[in-house]
Parts: structure tokens; C-alpha cells; sequence
């Protein structure tokens, strides 16, 4: 039987090897992991406000505001102040930043496609749905760590 840390420096080693395959592609884009990330988001879920970006990509608000400030800087994204909400301000890909991440994540994408190669279809099910249970309870267990 494989032990809880066994399973763990598994998931770790495999994350890391996933990782450097990552970061490789996504430095090839010339977009740096902060940026990708925020793009990438922007290019599958739409224009979003800066705060719920950062949730998703897992950057605190200090670091949201200086990537959007470089995107921004780079032509690649516009903020737009949400007229209801006057605080609020969401951020859209420009034109540009649509055409730069498209083309991104297309090579991205790939990159990662051919790690799941090996797996059958069987396996990526399986092997999302096992990481999601271990994911979700491990984070129920957060505050609780005896």
C-alpha cells in the first residue's frame, strides 16, 4: 500500500516534471507565468474584474495590479470601470492581447497534450477525478492539521 507521503512525493515529483515542461512553453510565448496566467483566464472566462482574476490565477492584489499594469503598458489588455460600480474595474484583452494568448495557448496547450499522451482516455478521468478528491480534502483539512 502506498503511504500518505509516498503519494504525496509522487504528486510532487509529477508536478514538478509537469512544471518544467510548463514553464519552458509559456516562456517561448516571451510571456512571463504571471502574465500567461491572467491572459489565459481573460481569453476563457471573458472580461473579468481584477480581484476575481487574481483568485483564479492565485496572484495576491499587489502583484494583479502591477501584471495588468505591464499587460496594459504591452497593449495587450484595457481596463474598463464598470459602470454600475465605479470602484470596480474589469479587464478585457485588447485585440492584440486576444491574437497574443490565442497563439499562446494554442502551443501551450500542445505542450501539455503531449504529457497526457500517455495516458488512455480512461486515465485522465480517473487521474483528474482521484486529484480532485485528494485536492478537496486536503483543503478541508487546512485549519485542522494535527
Amino acid at each position: 500500500m502506498a503511504t500518505g507521503p509516498h503519494i504525496r512525493l509522487v504528486l510532487w515529483k509529477a508536478a514538478k516534471a509537469v512544471e518544467k515542461v510548463d514553464k519552458a512553453s509559456i516562456a517561448e510565448t516571451g510571456l512571463g507565468l504571471s502574465d500567461f496566467a491572467i491572459m489565459e483566464a481573460l481569453l476563457h472566462k471573458g472580461p473579468l474584474p481584477i480581484n476575481q482574476i487574481g483568485e483564479k490565477v492565485l496572484l495576491t492584489s499587489g502583484s494583479m495590479t502591477v501584471a495588468v499594469n505591464r499587460l496594459e503598458t504591452r497593449g495587450l489588455v484595457k481596463r474598463i470601470q464598470d459602470p454600475a460600480d465605479g470602484r470596480c474595474f474589469y479587464v478585457h484583452l485588447t485585440k492584440e492581447g486576444r491574437k497574443t494568448i490565442k497563439t499562446a495557448y494554442a502551443k501551450h496547450e500542445r505542450n501539455l497534450e503531449r504529457i497526457a499522451s500517455v495516458l488512455s482516455d480512461q486515465e485522465r478521468k480517473e487521474v483528474v477525478r482521484l486529484l480532485k478528491k485528494i485536492g478537496l480534502f486536503a483543503d478541508s483539512l487546512e485549519s485542522d492539521t494535527t
